[in-house]
């Protein structure tokens, strides 16, 4: 059936948190949005970027996400990668849509920069982002990706909020093996939430009596710079030593409920192998100068481990027809996420900053945002009750970028209803080539996986 009326249709690249707000923004104005995702489900870094004991978090950001989604004026295009399945620039060009909007976030793992790390990937090295999804998936059934195994005493290079997430799974999944050994099954939400020491406690046992070596975080500078949580913009003295002190607080409660080992100001220098696997890193220690890691000349350790993972941030995935500044996409305007070379697309979320964890906004105080990372690493007296909060600046940025995408619409010329029919029969193809007939409950209930509990 055509169009009554012209009509604005923009496209969202990206059916997340950040999408999804964007989208139903502007659906609310009027506006057609199309929102193509990668995935079966458009969850994101909350389906697979975050591990799965945040479940009361996950469930209501999948609910947020559905409803908004699940709504008139909005089509839902699955298993859809821009890049791969549809050309960027042909998306931008051709297909004909008012304006876009990039909200798909940054999954590319850093590399670990030690010369000749890649060729270990898979081999004594794994990535934070395929762990975490590995995580998260494994005992779901039919999973049919790689499988890890875990060990005891592994490295994690980092020293941000999802650097303590992936150290907190070396540490869960080798406690819970080892009490399976001894004929105690722990679930490992269970164990996350009630911590280690108190788990075993109640079996009569202590972490030394497993027997395991707990896993080391490697961390360039003090633990005082880690960033935990957010320096206030023009701090004084005082309020810096409270940031450094909030920090070290932080991470010591951490270790305490997990029962991990910090080694700060290390600097990973070389590989250490032994036939064709990793084997450890050879570190350098470094001192601390205006901010930076400063190598201490024949400083040198050798740390052996089963498993190294590298947790040292996320950036975007590169894209045909996209220009980079390093590893970022290169921005006309950064402050609207305008993107080079094309009027009409913006960007929100991680795809802007490379950010691929949560960070609490600056705009709360160091006392708040110590409650909130606390809460989001599980340190707090109700654990992860208050880590939603943690989303309110992720929705605010979705709504500014909606806001923008409005007011450039609003300048643009309507849609002929001749175009915007050409426009959504293009869109229906697509979505029946990946087997979605347009019912969005349905089509999640489907693509739902089972637990293989």
């Amino acid at each position: 059936m055509s169009p009554m009326s012209p009509k604005h249709v923009i496209a969202v690249v990206g059916g997340a948190t950040a999408g999804a707000e964007a989208a139903a923004l502007l659906a609310e104005r009027g506006v057609t949005a199309v929102v193509f995702e990668q995935n079966p489900r458009p969850y994101g870094k909350i389906e697979d970027g975050l591990p799965r004991w945040h479940d009361k978090l996950r469930l209501k950001e999948y609910q947020t996400i559905n409803a908004n989604l699940d709504r008139p004026g909005i089509h839902f295009v699955p298993c859809t990668r821009i890049g791969r399945d549809v050309d960027f620039t042909e998306l931008v060009r051709s297909w004909g849509f008012t304006a876009v909007i990039l909200a798909h976030g940054a999954w590319r793992d850093r590399e670990l920069p030690v010369e000749g790390a890649e060729a270990f990937v898979g081999r004594g090295l794994i990535y934070q982002n395929p762990f975490i999804y590995w995580f998260n998936h494994f005992t779901e059934k039919g999973y049919d990706g790689p499988r890890y195994e875990i060990g005891d005493g592994g490295l994690v290079v980092g020293g941000g909020l999802a650097s303590i997430d992936v150290i907190k799974v070396l540490q869960l999944e080798s406690t819970r093996a080892a009490l399976a050994g001894r004929g105690i099954e722990v679930d490992t939400l269970h164990l996350e939430h009630a911590g280690i020491p108190a788990t075993l406690e109640k079996h009569g046992l202590a972490w030394a009596d497993l027997g395991l070596r707990p896993a080391t975080l490697l961390y360039r500078r003090r633990i005082e710079d880690m960033p935990l949580s957010e320096m206030p913009e023009g701090a004084d003295e005082e309020k810096q030593r409270k940031a450094e002190s909030v920090r070290r607080r932080i991470l010591e409660k951490a270790m305490q409920k997990y029962c991990f080992e910090v080694k700060p100001q290390r600097l990973p220098l070389s590989l250490l192998v032994e036939g064709d696997r990793l084997v450890g890193l050879r570190c350098q220690e470094t001192r601390v100068e205006n901010g930076r890691a400063v190598p201490i000349q024949g400083a040198i350790e050798e740390l052996r481990a089963p498993l190294v993972v590298s947790s040292i941030g996320s950036i975007p995935e590169p894209m045909k027809g996209i220009e980079q500044d390093g590893a970022l996409y290169r921005y006309a305007d950064l402050s609207i996420g305008r993107l080079q070379g094309y009027d009409s697309v913006f960007s929100v979320g991680n795809v802007v900053t490379g950010k691929g964890n949560i960070n609490a906004s600056r705009r709360h105080s160091i006392e708040v945002s110590e409650k909130l990372i606390s809460s989001f690493l599980g340190l707090g007296a109700g654990d992860h009750a208050q880590e939603d909060q943690l989303w309110e600046p992720v929705l605010e940025a979705a709504d500014r970028a909606a806001e923008r995408v409005a007011d450039f619409v609003g300048r643009q010329p309507l849609l002929p209803p001749a175009e915007v029919d050409a426009l959504l029969a293009r869109v229906r193809e697509r979505q029946l080539a990946v087997g979605y007939d347009g019912n969005y409950g349905d089509w999640i209930r489907r693509v739902t996986p089972q637990s293989a509990a």
